[in-house]
Order: structure tokens, then C-alpha cells, then sequence
């Protein structure tokens, strides 16, 4: 019981304060013990840090496991993006506490645990025989994984968790961009047609012609950037860009 209740302190501390500026007697006043009794069950502060690392990649690693486990490629995903993000809330002490202290991330065996779940992760979310645009995509999704839990660990456990999946779904099925990248200069959305407009939003571009009498109106003043906007029904960065054209 001792040894769980220092565990705990010791993660709280570390969250709170970082790992190197805690010190052992900090964590003993805490817990209500003496250094001596401490040390009695960790013989060094990274002792302590590797017990508290060590379930933490242990329920990633198996996790990740479990989801690879058959199933199509869509289910896997889905269940690998989902203890990817439960296994971080049961543990967002300890991820908080390596994300104060980027050097513990760099440390061996916990460097080399991390990046191997995390490419593990990847590979899931990617799916079979993936492209560039699949690869990255994936890698977005998951480096987007984590990040909320640190940033908003005051938000409930159930109401975070469903935001999250929810970014990571609106992300996988927004359409994916071609392999052959941007269009060249010229022959983007305000030189060429305008684009569909997009469900329940605004269009995402300008027809050429439109670019020109933008430019036209707001050389004379007659209309600015957030009048221009809503009268050809695009948001003011396209407004903007449409000004930059030559």
C-alpha cells in the first residue's frame, strides 16, 4: 500500500513540478513517510521514474497488440486510435509529467519503448499498402492523440475522450490529397474554376474573374475585407490571397 501511495505522490509531483526539480524528501513529506522509509522501497528517484513509465508502455504496447489482431483494416484502425487514447487518459500523470520533461523522452528504454509504440501506432492508422498522403495523414492522427489529454487534463475523463475521437474521425474522412501534391502556382482555386462548395460551408475559392474585381472594389474602397467576404461567400483568408494575385 506504501509503495502504490509513493507512486502516486511521485506522479502528481512530477506532473506538477517536473521530474528533476522534485526531490525524494519532497516526495517523503508528501506521502507522510520518512527519506529513510523511501528509500527503503526506491533505492533512486529514477527508480521511481521507471515505475511509473513502465505500466504506462506496457498497457500501450499491448494495446496496440490487441487492436492489431485481426479484423479489417478499418476495425484495427479504429481500435488502434481508441487505446492509443484510453491508455493516455488512465495514465495522463505520467504523460504530463514526460511532456514537462522532454529529456526523459530521450532516455533508453523509455525513447526506444515510445517510438516503437508510436511507429506501431502509425502503421494501424495508415492502413494496408498506404500512400504518402495516407502516411501522413495517419501520422497527424496520432501525434493529435496525446496532445489534448496534456492540454486539457482539468476536462472530464469521458468528455475529452469523445472530442478527441471525434477530431481523429473528422480528420480520416476529410478527403485525402492526391500523391502529386499542390496544383503550380497559377493554376490553383483563384486562377482556375470556382471549387464546389463544401457541405454546410463556405466555397473554397475564386474564379479568376472574381479575384479581379476583388481587387478592383478594394483598391477603390468601395467594400472591405469583411464586406468582400460575405458578399462572394468565402472567408477572409481567401479574400486575402485573392488580393496577393498578380
Amino acid at each position: 500500500m506504501t509503495r502504490e501511495r509513493i507512486l502516486a505522490v511521485a506522479a502528481a509531483l512530477f506532473a506538477e513540478r517536473g521530474y528533476r526539480a522534485t526531490s525524494m524528501q519532497e516526495i517523503a513529506d508528501r506521502v507522510g513517510i520518512t527519506k529513510a522509509a523511501l528509500y527503503y522501497h526506491f533505492a533512486a528517484k529514477e527508480d521511481v521514474l521507471h515505475e511509473l513509465t513502465g505500466p504506462v508502455l506496457d498497457d500501450l504496447e499491448n494495446a496496440l497488440n490487441e487492436a492489431e489482431a485481426g479484423g479489417d483494416p478499418e476495425a484495427v484502425r479504429w481500435r488502434a486510435i481508441e487505446a492509443f487514447v484510453d491508455v493516455h487518459l488512465r495514465h495522463r500523470d505520467t504523460l504530463l509529467m514526460l511532456v514537462r520533461d522532454m529529456t526523459l523522452l530521450v532516455q533508453a528504454p523509455v525513447a526506444d519503448r515510445f517510438k516503437a509504440a508510436i511507429a506501431l501506432a502509425n502503421t494501424l492508422v495508415s492502413g494496408p499498402h498506404p500512400g504518402l498522403a495516407q502516411r501522413v495523414r495517419a501520422a497527424q492522427v496520432v501525434a493529435g492523440l496525446a496532445d489534448p489529454v496534456v492540454m486539457f487534463r482539468d476536462v472530464p475523463t469521458a468528455r475529452l475522450r469523445r472530442l478527441i475521437l471525434d477530431g481523429a474521425r473528422t480528420l480520416l474522412t476529410a478527403g485525402v490529397p492526391t500523391a502529386g501534391g499542390p496544383p503550380p502556382r497559377g493554376e490553383g482555386p483563384v486562377a482556375g474554376e470556382r471549387a464546389r462548395p463544401r457541405t454546410g460551408g463556405r466555397p473554397a475559392a475564386l474564379t479568376a474573374e472574381d479575384a479581379r474585381e476583388i481587387r478592383r472594389l478594394r483598391e477603390t474602397g468601395e467594400l472591405g475585407i469583411d464586406e468582400l467576404a460575405e458578399r462572394y461567400g468565402v472567408s477572409r483568408a481567401t479574400v486575402y490571397r485573392s488580393l496577393k494575385t498578380e
